[in-house]
């Protein structure tokens, strides 16, 4: 009886504990907020700041710029997966039903395509609760207590590690994530990564151009604001920027995190000049437009933004301020011009 109003005291200390600092936390971003929007001693207006004001990646304009560059390949968002060998079916089809079983495909692709969320990485847990001297070398391994009530968001849930040296903590992020693996078991997650996401390993898996299955992987056994999951994530990217694979990733989910990983690190002229080579020129101009909303006070958006210029003036414009191989921009604009002219003739 004693244990169980231990335990009770100890589940309302913790959610106490857990809401304050919520609270505080809000208190902070809506602090910080504040003084980003209301910056002192500005000529310009507030509607000025909010143009002026980098996007983000939840944005509704950069979500919705990020799925038209994605593109929508039906043979290849519903490639062939390995499963048991079925007898296949077979449909005769008017041409309508045709067309509305295509329209049906399409609305399930657009919903396969729905990028995963990029968050900042979770900061450290470092909290000691307390320090307990008299139970210092009473055992020689630790302590897990984990609240198992259901209904509970899992960032909310209290976990505790008591230490042999006594001290009672918060667990840390890799031992929350493994004991809630333990508690609530996700499908297909481990309790410890596989030795495929190594360095050495996944240079094996990049070397046959794996990268969508790495990243699919990814997204099953980590948190999305995890160190291993922005590791993995990384190197990922890095390795499809260094030998320009960018057509690996593109028309799935994770074409959206490529492209803001390579905007944000101000690094889109490889994959400017793939889009132009592959003669998706839309693309590369929505490109250029969403390097100008994440860097508002670049060179390219100032001078597009003074110029008012929309379409190939954004990529001349891209070309001349901030490409770092203008030569070959400027290039592939002209034949697409020449050509384009010539077309129309």
């Amino acid at each position: 009886m004693a244990a169980r109003c231990a335990g009770r005291a100890l589940s309302r200390a913790a959610r106490s504990v857990i809401n304050a600092e919520y609270n505080r936390a809000a208190r902070s971003q809506t602090v910080q907020r504040l003084t980003c929007t209301a910056a002192p001693g500005s000529s310009s207006s507030g509607q000025d700041a909010d143009r002026l004001k980098a996007v983000q990646f939840a944005d509704a304009e950069v979500q919705d710029i990020l799925n038209r560059i994605t593109g929508l390949d039906l043979n290849k968002v519903f490639q062939p997966v390995k499963q048991e060998l079925k007898p296949p079916k077979y449909r005769l089809l008017t041409d309508t039903q045709l067309e509305e079983a295509a329209h049906k495909a399409g609305t399930q692709a657009k919903k396969l395509l729905k990028m995963p969320p990029v968050l900042p990485e979770r900061k450290p847990i470092e909290e000691v609760l307390c320090e307990d001297k008299m139970l210092e070398g009473m055992d020689k391994a630790k302590y897990v207590f984990t609240d198992i009530t259901y209904n509970i968001p899992h960032r909310e849930r209290f976990i505790v590690v008591r230490e042999p040296s006594g001290t009672l903590r918060k667990a840390s992020w890799e031992e929350r994530d493994r004991l809630l693996q333990v508690y609530f078991p996700k499908n297909e997650r481990k309790l410890t990564p596989p030795p495929m996401f190594k360095e050495e390993n996944l240079k094996v898996m990049f070397g046959q151009n794996r990268h969508h299955a790495v990243l699919n992987y990814c997204l099953v056994q980590f948190e999305p604001d995890s160190a291993e999951f922005k590791r993995v994530h990384a190197l990922t990217y890095e390795d499809i920027e260094k030998n320009g694979k960018y057509n690996l990733l593109w028309s799935t989910r994770l074409f959206g995190g490529l492209v803001w990983h390579l905007i944000s690190s101000q690094r889109i002229d490889g994959l400017l000049s793939d889009m132009l080579q592959r003669d998706r020129v839309h693309d590369a101009e929505s490109l250029v437009h969403l390097f100008n909303l994440a860097h508002p006070q670049s060179d390219s958006a100032l001078q597009a933004q003074q110029q008012q210029a929309s379409g190939l003036e954004l990529l001349k414009i891209y070309a001349d301020c901030e490409c770092q191989r203008p030569g070959f921009i400027k290039l592939a604009l002209q034949v697409y011009e020449q050509t384009k002219t010539q077309s129309s003739a």
